[in-house]
């Protein structure tokens, strides 16, 4: 039995406190739970028709679950009481817990005290309305709610988010995805958002999971609950908030959750296999789509419409996205142009006109014939009139049915997508789910909605990634040393990684003879100065002695030290490649376009470590520096292989000094025409002591 069994299902349930405890009993009556429901109350007799108890110890029983609505004072006193009787487990309710760290001295001290006095019991929260169990009628929610039941043997989507309002909301919301759980995490004082989720994909009625993270309890959790949910097959989905800074720092007041950076959290979930939406409809419909069909094999997608207009719609809605709608073959455009005649410009997404409105043979052959061309998800894009006021809507019962035969008899899946997502009514909803079609409101979120299905398909057909190395997590050093570029490169040098021969040298005399030696082209650097490009203490391309002499005697001027080095020729492209310590996942890596115009370019993508090659390798083909390693426009290839094997060497010497590398930035990292290698030609190299915790 999973430690969270009873809470989440319970067979009965003690309730404690005032005004919100009688809305939990009354919302658990009205929802049919059949359990016993346990109110306890030190001078109320009854709440709702059920009998009051005057404390823990007065309960007929240890309850499976317990909702505890009274100060935080209080609530401490109650959890031990209910971890000594033997209870599930308890939803804590109070606030002013460590959410109020920084302005209120006991809220840290509290909460310490109520993961002691829980003990082995689990406890959800504090700061937190508690968990909806749609399945059963169990609801430890004190605030109405807009859900419904399952029916006898339903199934449906799981919700787990940190804000009590934001899944308040989602309950209220219109677009007919069935949830089976809805929960809150709060604080996640004892128990962390990724246990509580692994609790619910073990559940027989759960479909497919939604999370609102704004801080990870645990990456080895989390690495867990994707691997365990990825063998049940049950795909999840993640709306992560911290993307501003304004957010991560309201991340920590309202649960005292550590975010992580943004990047670094993107990139986690990336390697997890959990797709990410921005907003909250985009996440209502994509657990739709999810609760339907599950996960998209590709990125293929068609679209069918009655208008010029909505194809073109639909067409614009692909631009800068990774699902698309492909040109037809020449064979397919044949077939669907031998159903429609001469007179419709056959093309995907596909404008078929108002010919065939209402003649279902006819519509069925259409849709039949698109259908065949073996894409990932067909879409017909269709709103609905107003039932109010347009009473005549025959013909589009007409078009779901004709579509909904050309998906079976293809074994194809399809959406109907309305343009707004008021055109689309419930029972229409309802409808096109138990069919097995998934209903879409919203263009743009239904495209959302693809795009992260068919990445969760993707990375489900690759192998699973290695646990992250977070052996540098933790608190920041207060005690950091930046190395010169000198002692950097000789650190890296060391290690066996590509660096141009150089040496450190204090006079012009001195630079001259070392450059002989080093052999010409060379580049001269002043050291111990930031941004040199910005402040001109670089040299390049000197090419004899009395250059460099001359050069080393005006940087000179700018700093007691030099660095003279062999100047790295045949150069194709400039990579950026940096390690930053992250506070939950350690060593992270950033990798993109390098030189002078990185901070504008803004091409970059980071990654977890450990990093394999083909981890690497996928994350250059992501940048839009890449067709320049791949000789675009006739320009030389570049040595790919030089600079990959290169970035895992590096990020290889990160991880063996993980506790010691506070930062490390590699830019440029030079790319050579093919068979001349990949260069460390500048490094930044920080270091410091880990704290823990």
């Amino acid at each position: 039995m999973h430690k969270l069994e009873r809470i989440l299902r319970p067979r009965s349930i003690a309730v404690f406190g005032g005004g919100p405890a009688a809305s939990v009993v009354a919302q658990s009556i009205k929802m049919g739970f059949a359990g016993e429901i346990w109110p306890v109350h030190p001078t109320k007799n009854e709440v709702h028709g059920r009998k009051v108890y005057r404390s823990v110890a007065d309960l007929p029983g240890a309850p499976d679950a317990a909702w505890v609505g009274v100060n935080r004072h209080l609530t401490n006193d109650v959890i031990k009481a209910l971890a000594e009787r033997g209870a599930g487990g308890a939803v804590c309710y109070a606030s002013g817990f460590l959410e109020t760290e920084g302005y209120d001295e006991d809220g840290q001290r509290l909460q310490a005290e109520l993961v002691a006095a829980a003990g082995q019991m689990p406890i959800i929260g504090p700061n937190c309305y508690g968990l909806i169990n749609y399945a059963d009628g169990a609801l430890l929610w004190p605030d109405q709610h807009g859900g419904a039941r399952l029916p006898e043997g339903g199934r449906g989507v799981a919700i787990i988010t940190q804000s009590s309002n934001i899944a308040l909301n989602v309950t209220m919301q219109k677009r007919g995805v069935p949830i089976a759980f809805l929960l809150t995490a709060g604080n996640q004082a004892q128990t962390g958002l990724s246990e509580i989720a692994l609790g619910l994909v073990e559940d027989d009625r759960t479909t497919a999971l939604g999370l609102h993270i704004e801080g990870f309890d645990s990456v080895a959790g989390f690495e867990r609950l994707a691997a365990r949910a990825r063998e049940l097959e049950k795909p999840i989905i993640a709306m992560k908030i911290g993307r501003s800074e304004q957010a991560r720092q309201a991340t920590v007041s309202h649960t005292a959750s550590l975010a992580g950076s943004h990047a670094a959290s993107d990139a986690f979930l990336k390697r997890l296999g959990i797709a990410q939406v921005d907003s909250i409809p985009a996440f209502i419909e994509t657990l739709k789509l999810l609760h339907v069909i599950g996960p998209l094999n590709g990125y293929r997608l068609s679209s069918m419409s009655a208008s010029g207009g909505e194809a073109s719609l639909m067409a614009d809605s692909a631009e800068g996205r990774v699902v698309h709608f492909p040109r037809l073959t020449d064979q397919h455009r044949a077939h669907v142009q031998s159903v429609l005649g001469p007179m419709v410009a056959v093309a995907n997404p596909l404008d078929y006109n108002t010919y065939f409105w209402n003649k279902e043979p006819e519509l069925t052959k259409t849709y039949s014939a698109m259908v065949s061309g073996e894409f990932d998800l067909n879409i017909v894009v269709l709103d609905f009139p107003r039932s109010d006021r347009c009473p005549n809507s025959a013909g589009y019962g007409t078009i779901l049915r004709a579509f909904e035969a050309s998906l079976k008899a293809n074994n194809a899946r399809g959406a109907i997508v309305s343009s707004l997502p008021e055109n689309m009514p419930e029972d229409q909803i309802a409808g096109l789910i138990e069919r097995g079609v998934v209903p879409l409101l919203g263009i743009s979120e239904a495209m959302d909605a693809a795009q992260a299905a068919a990445f969760i398909g993707r990375v489900w057909g690759q192998p699973q990634a290695q646990p992250v190395d977070t052996s540098a997590s933790g608190s920041p050093s207060g005690n950091k040393v930046t190395l010169d570029e000198a002692a950097a490169k000789a650190r890296l040098t060391d290690a066996g990684l590509p660096v141009p021969r150089g040496d450190r040298t204090c006079s012009a005399g001195q630079t001259a003879t070392l450059s002989k030696a080093l052999g010409f082209p060379v580049a001269l650097k002043a050291l111990g100065v930031a941004h040199k490009s910005e402040v001109g203490a670089v040299r390049l391309n000197l090419q004899d002695a009395e250059s460099v002499s001359s050069a080393a005697q005006e940087l000179l001027r700018v700093s007691g030290e030099l660095y003279v080095e062999r100047m790295v020729e045949d150069v194709v492209a400039e990579l950026i490649v940096g390690f930053t310590r992250d506070p939950v996942f350690g060593a992270v890596m950033t990798l993109g376009s390098g030189g002078v115009l990185v901070e504008l370019l803004l091409d970059c993508v980071t990654l977890m470590l450990p990093a394999t090659r083909d981890d690497i390798k996928a994350a250059l083909r992501g940048l839009k520096l890449y067709p320049l390693l791949e000789g675009y426009r006739g320009r030389p290839m570049a040595d790919v292989q030089a600079a990959i094997d290169a970035i895992a060497g590096i990020a290889d010497f990160v991880q063996r000094n993980a506790r010691q590398i506070e930062e490390l930035d590699i830019n440029p990292l030079i790319v050579c025409a093919n068979g001349k290698g990949a260069w460390i030609a500048d490094a930044l190299l920080v270091l410091g002591e880990k704290k823990n915790g």
